[in-house]
Formats: structure tokens, sequence, C-alpha cells
């Protein structure tokens, strides 16, 4: 009898882990607005990225273990919209765009606009991906929200780093809010990469080819970051005009 009793919290207690891992992403994106609000934009900075980690870990778990869930979906996604579509906007108002004010009542608007834009993007993002059911796991409909939250938070870290203010600072920060935010909601097809499996073995040079993207990250964390971000974001939707394009010039031809 003890023996089935401990078989059973065992399995209760595996199924508790993920959403352990959810509450620990759901906590670090809390702590991300509340240090921006204090004007600690390192700490919320990395805490964004800790909510990331956290993110990618807790749904792997639950896969090895088989706890998934539709408990642990739901309160998945509640997690996301703090973590990656409230915390990066808050971020980004705390740190610069709340004093575009000064510049003018319209430049005031178009801030805060801007942030909630995010925001409602990231909600939108996460309710379509929620009940699409997409059947093709190698793309994401519209730009994930944590590749979203992981730019805003980079350009606010270079900023900070490399102590860029004035306008023209806010200015780009505000254009790179609603580009991630007119990302989340777009139709394009991003890349998932879900296909790779890290839990199979792969080619030695796969192995130094991930090595040599951590070093180069490593080197430069704010500006390598935000400039896979910028990649990742900008290149769908450049290919698809690229494509557009000769696809009329085909018909023009014919």
């Amino acid at each position: 009898m003890t023996h089935i009793d401990s078989k059973n919290s065992r399995r209760r207690g595996i199924y508790l882990l993920p959403n352990l891992l959810t509450t620990g992403a759901l906590f670090a994106g809390f702590y991300s607005i509340v240090a921006a609000i204090d004007g600690n934009f390192y700490g919320a900075v990395w805490a964004i990225y800790i909510a990331m980690f956290l993110d990618g870990l807790d749904g792997r778990v639950a896969r090895m273990t088989s706890t998934e869930s539709d408990f642990g979906k739901e309160f998945d996604s509640l997690a996301d919209m703090v973590s990656f579509g409230v915390a990066p906007a808050i971020v980004t108002y705390q740190w610069g765009v709340e004093r575009l004010s000064e510049y003018g009542l319209l430049w005031g608007r178009l801030g805060w606009l801007a942030a909630f834009l995010y925001t409602v993007s990231a909600a939108l993002r996460l309710a379509r991906f929620n009940t699409s059911g997409a059947s093709d796991k190698r793309f994401f409909l519209g730009l994930p929200s944590p590749p979203a939250a992981a730019g805003v938070a980079a350009m606010v870290w270079g900023s900070v780093e490399y102590e860029i203010y004035g306008l023209l600072a806010l200015i780009f920060g505000v254009v790179i809010t609603g580009i991630a935010g007119l990302a989340m909601m777009s139709n394009f097809r991003y890349p998932s990469f879900k296909q790779i499996d890290l839990s199979r073995r792969v080619p030695f040079g796969n192995l130094i080819f991930i090595l040599a993207i951590l070093i180069i990250v490593a080197l430069n964390p704010p500006v390598v970051i935000f400039a896979m971000f910028f990649v990742y974001t900008t290149s769908v939707p450049l290919f698809w005009l690229w494509r557009q394009n000769k696809k009329r010039k085909a018909i023009k031809k014919v």
C-alpha cells in the first residue's frame, strides 16, 4: 500500500513539474515589469530572457514525462502573455517611450500607442496560436511572441549599455516595438525549427556551428541578439516580396 501511494505521489510530482516551470516563467515576467518600473533595466531584460528559457523548458519537460494537459497549455499561454506580451511593452515604455511626451502631446500618444500595439498583438498572436490547430509544425503563423520579446529587450539592453538616448533613439524604439507587434499579427509563415531534435545524434559539424553561435552571442549579447531578431523578423516578409516581384515579372513575360 505504501509502495502504491509513493508511486502515485511521484506521478503527481512529475505532473506538477512543468507547471512549476511555467510559474517560474510567469514570475520572471512579473519581475521584469517591477524591475522596469524601478528603473532596473538590466534586471528587467534578463528576466525576460529567463522567462524565455523556462518557457522553452516546460513544454519539453511535459512531453518527455508525458504530462501534457489542457490546463498546462492554457497556463503556459497566460504566462506567455505576461512575460512576452505585457512585460516587453512595459519595459520599453519605462525605458524611454514615456519621455516622448516631453517632445509634444502627439509624440507622447504615439509612444504609449506603440506599446499598446505590441501588447494587443501578442494577445491576438497567442489566441490565434491556441485556436488555429495548424498541422504544419515547421512554421509559425506570424512572428512568435518570445523572439519579439527578445528583440525588444535587446534594443533596450543595447541602449542602456551604450547610453544611446535622445529623440532619434526613442523614435527607433517606437518603430521596432511597432514592427514586432505588426509581425506578430501578420500572416507570414516563420520557421519554427521544431524539426530539430536535440535528443538525437547530430553531425559533429552541427555541434561546432551551435557553439560558434553561442560564442558570437557572448561577444556582444545585446547587439547580436537584436541582429538575430531583426534578421528573423524581416527576412520572411522580404523573401515574400521578392517572390511576389518574381511572379509579376514572369507574368509580364508571358
